[in-house]
């Protein structure tokens, strides 16, 4: 994850707090959440192209000995890192 900072009116803090409160969840993960709905609604993220989840495949020994097992894991940070274009 990346970390961001937001400035919010105060009321809307305020609003966003009592949510998070009678949800039972933090402030943080209601705005990862709210944040989540709005990119689903207008569509998603974009796909990864086969050429690069191919490209990941070729890729060779990256230093992971789990890779067998934990391979989402290791295709979402090879392509936040760029390793794959």
């Amino acid at each position: 994850m990346t970390r961001t900072q937001v400035y919010l009116p105060p009321g809307h803090h305020r609003a966003l707090r009592r949510e998070a409160r009678e949800r039972g969840i933090s402030l943080t993960e209601l705005v990862r959440r709210l944040v989540a709905d709005h990119v689903e609604a207008r569509g998603g993220l974009p796909a990864v192209g086969k050429e690069a989840v191919l490209a990941f495949v070729a890729l060779g020994h990256g230093g992971r000995a789990d890779v067998s097992e934990r391979h989402d894991e290791a295709l979402d940070e090879a392509l936040r890192a760029g390793a794959v274009r």
